[in-house]
């Protein structure tokens, strides 16, 4: 795994970020860090603009003004690739809320994670990651087969494959039960304190953030707070950010 991570306090820098998209100010003068090997959760009403952040910091977007440091390496609104070295050498990886795929397609998990081996990989890898993720016994199962908890699992296995060092989800437990969300949960956890991966993450779930994040990035539009979640996930900031009254209820997880 490439360690350059453990070399930058800052996984993620961002200064005065603005992103129009269709006209419209999505996000507006954002500035904030994400620390290396942190678990950071983005929360923030419908409409906050939480996925096009998460755009934005993958580069899948240009931006209006503002710069995106990843492990320093920048994006700013004059430049769509990051200076210093692309952003496929950072081994960044995207498990989106619904990973789109043509369902009849053909093709196995082991089939699919083998696009992810670069040259010299060996292919016991891709049992390795199954194998820590939990899912070894799914490997010659056809992909659209498996439920969205499932696919999920293999988008991260891929990450793995590819020795990720920042994994950006989105809405990670959405469709999943309960049960199922907390073994998912679980597995971010294992992620990041096994291998040191940042994990970035979005959430409606506001005790699961409270429970599995280090860091909360609260948005809309704007930077309403950021910190530890037992210091800022309060009803006066929940309030404030949602605009009605949020309760922390919390799953019962032992």
């Amino acid at each position: 795994m490439n360690h350059s991570s453990k070399k930058t306090k800052n996984a993620v820098e961002v200064r005065n970020l603005t992103v129009s998209l269709n006209h419209e100010r999505i996000l507006k003068n954002l500035s904030f860090n994400i620390p290396a090997g942190s678990i950071t959760a983005i929360i923030g009403p419908n409409g906050a603009g939480k996925t096009t952040l998460l755009r934005a910091m993958l580069n899948l977007i240009p931006i209006e003004n503002g710069t995106i440091k990843i492990f320093g390496s920048v994006k700013d609104k004059t430049c769509r690739h990051l200076r210093g070295h692309h952003l496929s050498c950072i081994h960044p990886s995207y498990v989106p809320q619904r990973f789109m795929f043509d369902k009849t397609f053909p093709i196995t998990v082991n089939e699919f994670l083998e696009f992810a081996l670069r040259p010299g990989q060996q292919k016991d890898r891709i049992d390795e990651a199954l194998k820590e993720i939990g899912m070894l016994e799914s490997k010659d199962k056809l992909l659209g087969t498996l439920s969205g908890g499932q696919v999920q699992r293999v988008l991260i296995a891929r990450a793995l494959v590819t020795e990720i060092e920042i994994i950006f989800l989105d809405e990670p437990g959405a469709g999943i039960d309960i049960g199922g969300e907390k073994n998912f949960y679980e597995l971010i956890k294992h992620l990041n304190e096994k291998h040191g991966s940042t994990c970035i993450l979005i959430s409606h779930e506001i005790d699961i953030v409270s429970k599995y994040a280090h860091q909360v990035i609260c948005l809309n539009k704007k930077l309403i707070c950021q910190g530890v979640p037992e210091k800022i996930l309060t009803a006066e900031t929940l309030k404030k950010l949602y605009g009605e009254d949020i309760t922390l209820y919390g799953h019962q997880y032992k």
